[in-house]
């Protein structure tokens, strides 16, 4: 899929996810993390790699506070084209493109992370993800040092039946949506 068609499906996806009420993106953003809270990858980790949610993506403030209570939790932190996952033990504060990031200094070893949950503008059921176009979950999951059971998570509205995967991009094991 050329770059021109990749934003079409990121603009018409969009477009889907925008016609979802803030009620109907909190019921199923609770749905989506009540399964994911119940896989038995996610209650075997001790650090669980999650993200800070746009208005968007499948909302994460519950998920993040609740597994914080029994696990460490990271996020990421991008700096140029270089996406690193800290601690959130010490606080957040909102940093690039308007994110919520962590106020820890020193970034974890990709070894250290059990489960990443990786957002994303669509999913295939078998895990093909298209991205916001950056790259930076692809370029981290292709880190020698990064074994981590990748789970995918999205609205309904962001599953299609065919995204073409190209060399660099990075299958996710799981997708998860309701």
């Amino acid at each position: 899929m050329t770059a021109p068609d990749k934003r079409s499906m990121r603009r018409a996806i969009k477009g889907e996810i925008a016609k979802l009420s803030s009620s109907e993106k909190k019921s199923l953003s609770s749905q989506i993390f009540s399964a994911i809270a119940e896989l038995q990858e996610v209650r075997q980790a001790s650090v669980v790699a999650l993200f800070a949610s746009l208005p968007d993506e499948p909302q994460t403030a519950a998920i993040i506070e609740q597994l914080a209570q029994s696990k460490r939790i990271v996020l990421p932190r991008i700096k140029g084209d270089e996406m690193e996952f800290y601690d959130i033990s010490e606080g957040l504060h909102e940093g690039a493109f308007g994110i919520m990031e962590p106020i820890a200094t020193t970034p974890i070893e990709p070894s250290e992370i059990d489960v990443m949950i990786v957002p994303g503008v669509a999913f295939t059921r078998s895990g093909a993800r298209l991205g916001r176009g950056k790259g930076f979950y692809d370029k981290y999951l292709s880190r020698k040092e990064f074994h981590a059971y990748t789970i995918g998570v999205c609205y309904p509205c962001q599953i299609t039946d065919n995204i073409p995967v190209e060399p660099h991009d990075k299958i996710i094991d799981r997708v998860v949506s309701v």
